[in-house]
């Protein structure tokens, strides 16, 4: 063992725990970063010689120990948006490279992330506060997610197209009157329904339904019982309508428009209407023959609407956004609907600790890591997503301090040992004296 040997080692040692300190100063400067992931410090000492008979000082290193796969704490977030990971999953995220006609372009590299604090910018795309940008599965137009890319998430505001209407479905019961003894006597109810064009104006579609009147003659013709005659208004394109509907005894529609269907068919008409620019068809559906569903007719003193409705839809606003705990990215419109354009898939690797840790809270893959395998939300061990709220930073400042002050200690222990052999180097250069 020399003196030079063991203030080397103190070197060494000065070394580390500067290095663990500069862990630690890392670590307490990114306690509230979103998805921050603490970096711990191992050491590990280097022999040169050692034997039973002898033992020559060597040297420590430093080593970072990460914890890409230690949960940090969920805080709930006003940002509906926001999404954390309850898991060992990432996002996969791309950067902007430049632009082309105002929209950004992306590096062809993969990035993952576990900060899930995004929010739309002024192109529509989701990005969170590091400046990257989310990718995902985007919608095909056959309704199936095109899984093979994955691809920045940007949201279109544009309007919702309307919808013509195409089916009303009417679910209503006639009261059960005798048949009028004159056409005078005979009762009427009528029900409106808004129905839509192909340019999304809503127009007021009248349904009438009276008993039959008869004929006073002449010659006379008394009303036949338990028959009611359904007009519309506006009428077809047509003409006007004057539908027969015969109930059986159990109130159920035995015939209509002249037709004893078989139990259990649909009653249903399809109009040609002239609403809009274009002639569209609208079908009437009333129900199944003898069977107590749609219009009936039981004993009640009055008509009675149990459900009207029509498949229309008028032109629709962008109003919001929304991400469900399966991914999917559903945007939502002041007419009341919603469409899916796409799902946030979570990504996996078989040692995340030994991703590339890059600014901004960002991982690259490395052949230590292994590939990343992209999969649904709550599968494959990615770990779920939960919507509106964040990861906090893995980091607890105790525990730092703690650290903090074993390194302060050790430091000034090895300064020491520096000061100590410098001292004895000096007496035995003074021996010459």
């Amino acid at each position: 063992m020399s003196l030079f040997g063991s203030m080397t080692t103190a070197i060494s040692g000065l070394a580390a725990q500067a290095r663990a300190l500069g862990h630690v100063s890392d670590n307490l400067a990114n306690s509230q970063t979103t998805g921050f992931k603490r970096v711990d410090t191992n050491f590990s000492d280097l022999v040169t010689q050692s034997s039973a008979s002898g033992h020559s000082p060597g040297s420590v290193l430093a080593r970072p120990n990460f914890t890409n796969t230690v949960q940090g704490a969920m805080e709930s977030t006003d940002n509906p948006l926001g999404m954390a990971i309850g898991g060992q999953g990432f996002f996969s995220v791309a950067q902007a490279k430049g632009e082309v006609d105002g929209l950004p372009t992306f590096d062809d590299r993969q990035f993952f992330t576990r900060a899930g604090d995004f929010g739309l910018d002024a192109d529509g795309y989701l990005v969170n506060s590091a400046n990257y940008f989310l990718r995902g599965w985007t919608m095909q137009e056959n309704g199936q997610l095109d899984r093979t890319t994955l691809s920045p998430i940007r949201i279109s505001q544009n309007v919702f197209n309307p919808i013509p209407t195409s089916t009303v479905e009417m679910s209503a019961n006639l009261p059960a009157l005798d048949a009028p003894a004159t056409p005078a006597d005979a009762k009427s109810y009528s029900t409106q329904v808004e129905v839509y064009d192909d340019m999304g104006r809503r127009h007021a579609l009248t349904l009438t339904f009276a008993q039959d009147p008869g004929s006073a003659g002449p010659p006379v013709v008394p009303a036949a019982p338990n028959t009611w005659r359904m007009s519309m208004d506006p009428p077809p394109t047509t003409g006007a309508v004057d539908i027969p509907v015969v109930f059986g005894a159990d109130g159920t529609i035995a015939s209509f428009d002249g037709t004893a269907g078989t139990t259990n068919e649909l009653v249903s008409r399809t109009f040609n209407m002239s609403l809009g620019v274009a002639a569209q068809d609208i079908t009437l559906n009333l129900g199944r023959f003898n069977v107590a569903e749609g219009l009936t007719q039981w004993d009640a003193t009055d008509f009675s609407l149990r459900n009207l409705e029509q498949n229309g839809v008028p032109p629709g606003g962008y109003s919001g956004l929304a991400i469900g705990e399966n991914g999917d990215i559903t945007v939502n419109y002041d007419n009341g609907q919603s469409r899916t354009i796409g799902r946030v898939p979570l990504v996996a690797f078989a040692d995340p600790d030994k991703l590339q840790r890059i600014d901004g809270q960002a991982f690259m893959r490395t052949v230590d890591s292994g590939e990343a395998r992209v999969t649904d939300a709550s599968s494959n061990g990615v770990g779920k997503l939960v919507v509106g709220n964040l990861e906090k930073s893995n980091v607890d400042i105790a525990s730092e301090f703690t650290k903090l002050i074993v390194a302060q200690r050790a430091y000034t222990a090895n300064t020491k040992v520096v000061t100590t052999a410098d001292e004895m180097l000096q007496e035995t250069i003074n021996m010459r004296r």
